[in-house]
């Protein structure tokens, strides 16, 4: 990525604007108040990071990832960052109660010389918590529009709309609002005075952002004919990032005398739930209920409940409908298994897609947008932040992997609320490897001859996903895990805003995963033709044989591929047929547990991580699986 590309112009370009700013201050829903309408959510290009995109007139809104500064930390602040520089305007939208810690970024953004409105939103909250902004002095500043709002109730949001227009054309001025000490001025002119391009950036605040040891920016003067003596200024530079950022947050506080008035006002219930919800003592238990909560939500009622009824409804009419129609009318049989049969288009990807995958998205994107609006997500994932950490993860891993017992396959989807590339890899590992979906998981407590069998079954899971889990943190690279975030108040949901949420996250669904179980539905209806099946059973009873399992569990493995639930079952038929000893039940267990996601997570799986990292995940699961069954095998005395 550079940041010195200039925007280019076209005959169909658009003017846009950028809202940038922490997460949990309130963008999205600033988002939707400013349009009106349901965002268009894509991938930025060359990249897996959501964006949401939605029109105010004929200007174009969108939402950023969550940034903290101008020097990227994460993949999803480096893509913040270049939209910022493709943007016409930058609307920086701020928690109104920490508006100290967010200044210096604001700061960042006029040196930079971007065209910035500052938006102080959550003014309502951040009143209750007895801090008053005079939002006038601060603008005269700051030498910037500075705007009041209560993006949940629509507080100020017409007044925005106005500056927004009236901004948008505007060429910004130069200023120079951070006054840096001596030493600091003269190294910060020195490099600003050997940079010679044009660039998105001030060549001040490119300068600066230089000094911060900023990688983005260092990449981006490359081509300058004094990056040589640019480089060794930086490099040789007794100045440390921190002492920089130091001052420009003095600058912040200098500029803040005066604005802010501290009152004194009585607590609210809700603001002491908010501070006791930190309190391990206190918090552990809400955790525990949020978590069961989002479990009952989606694994109980839209895992197991919706699902039965809805996939009953769908196999009783639609499936039927469909065979009958197609017995009577196309005479080919292979013809008619593309459609229909087993694993037909309509008969297996359309519902697997409507009738299973579906009520659980919805069902968990109902109970992720309620526990995220009233404040209790962010706190839950800063209570289980240690834990994680010591797997490489932070605390909002829980999420994800919670959702694995539910559906495996949104549970993919879902690590992108993960920070960094080195944890979704990490998710996505345990979630392929040993975290059985609630289809499966049912059946296996059915298979389990006993309670001793289910407790082994469970330990030896549990041990492989720790071992997996702790040497994937040692062995991937990348940037370590970092938490920081907004902690909102807590608050009721606003009906408006979860059914928002709701409805934008299940549009992003069904454009994106539905066609993927179609093209399932047509590689196995190849695979089927090709006799690619039987080859596969055949080289699958190799390793079968070696964990003490009779050949025909081979047949087991490969449906398991396909679902999760049919490799269970099948397994529960071999027992119930009394073709497996109480050790080969287990061994069973434990292996088909481990064994590769079902074709639905591993094509989720490319699509997220991309197609070498689902291979390799694909691969490694196979390897766990059958050196975890060897071991329980020769612990169970089988082989």
């Amino acid at each position: 990525m550079e940041c010195h590309s200039v925007k280019a112009e076209t005959v169909t370009a658009e003017k846009k604007v950028a809202l940038v700013g922490n997460p949990n201050v309130g963008k999205s829903a600033l988002f939707y108040a400013l349009t009106g309408k349901y965002a268009t959510i894509s991938n930025y290009p060359g990249t897996t990071v959501d964006i949401a995109v939605a029109k105010l007139g004929d200007l174009e809104i969108i939402d950023t990832p969550g940034m903290h500064s101008l020097v990227p930390v994460t993949g999803e602040e480096e893509v913040a960052r270049k939209l910022l520089e493709e943007a016409d305007l930058v609307v920086h939208v701020v928690d109104a109660k920490n508006i100290r810690r967010a200044l210096p970024f604001t700061l960042q953004l006029i040196e930079a010389g971007f065209n910035t409105i500052l938006v102080l939103n959550l003014v309502d909250e951040a009143e209750k918590f007895g801090i008053f902004i005079n939002e006038k002095l601060l603008e005269e500043r700051l030498g910037i529009p500075v705007l009041k709002t209560v993006a949940t109730e629509k507080r100020g949001v017409g007044r925005l709309k106005d500056e927004i227009r009236k901004r948008i054309g505007l060429k910004p001025e130069k200023k120079r609002l951070i006054r840096f000490s001596p030493q600091v001025e003269k190294v910060v002119s020195e490099v600003e005075g050997l940079i010679e391009g044009e660039y998105s950036i001030s060549k001040r605040g490119l300068a600066i952002l230089l000094l911060l040891k900023d990688s983005v920016s260092l990449e981006a003067v490359k081509r300058e004919k004094n990056y040589p003596q640019i480089l060794e200024k930086v490099s040789k530079s007794n100045l440390l990032p921190y002492e920089i950022m130091r001052e420009i947050y003095e600058n912040a506080e200098r500029i803040l005398d005066g604005v802010i008035e501290e009152r004194d006002v009585e607590s609210s219930i809700a603001r002491k739930i908010g501070i006791l919800a930190l309190n391990p003592l206190f918090g552990i238990p809400l955790t525990i209920l949020s978590l069961a909560f989002i479990y009952l939500l989606a694994g109980i009622l839209g895992a197991q409940i919706l699902v039965d009824l809805i996939e009953t409804w769908f196999e009783e009419n639609v499936n039927t409908a469909v065979n009958t129609f197609l017995e009577q009318n196309i005479p080919n049989y292979w013809l008619r298994e593309l459609i229909g049969g087993e694993y037909g288009i309509i008969t297996l990807g359309i519902r697997y897609a409507i009738a299973i995958i579906f009520p659980i998205v919805t069902t968990f994107f109902i109970a992720f947008s309620l526990l995220e609006d009233s404040g209790i997500l962010p706190r839950t994932a800063y209570l289980l932040d240690g834990i994680f950490k010591k797997i490489g993860m932070s605390g909002r891993a829980v999420i994800p992997l919670l959702l694995g017992t539910g559906c495996g396959t949104m549970a993919v989807i879902v690590t992108r609320i993960l920070e960094t590339w080195r944890e979704r890899v990490i998710a996505t590992i345990l979630l392929a490897v040993g975290i059985p979906c609630s289809a499966q998981l049912g059946v296996m407590l059915g298979i389990a001859p006993d309670f001793r069998a289910m407790m082994i079954w469970i330990s030896v899971v549990t041990a492989v996903l720790l071992i997996a889990g702790f040497i994937s943190s040692r062995v991937i690279p990348g940037e370590r895990a970092v938490f920081f975030m907004e902690i909102p108040p807590i608050r009721v949901p606003r009906p408006e805003n979860v059914f928002y949420k709701t409805v934008s996250r299940l549009e992003w669904y069904f454009k994106e995963v539905l066609p993927i179980f179609v093209l399932i539905s047509v590689l196995i209806w190849i695979g089927r033709i090709t006799t690619a099946f039987d080859i596969i059973v055949s080289a699958l009873s190799v390793p079968v044989s070696a964990i003490g399992l009779p050949p025909k569990a081979s047949e087991v493995f490969l449906y398991g591929f396909f679902r999760r639930d049919y490799g269970a079952a099948g397994l529960f038929d071999i027992s119930s047929e009394g073709l497996l000893s109480y050790g080969q039940v287990v061994v069973a267990m434990v292996t088909l547990t481990l064994f590769v996601p079902c074709i639905a997570q591993f094509s989720i799986i490319c699509k997220e991580r991309g197609i070498k990292q689902g291979i390799a995940v694909f691969l490694l699961s196979v390897a766990i699986a059958f050196t975890a069954g060897y071991a329980t095998a020769v612990m169970m005395g089988v082989v």
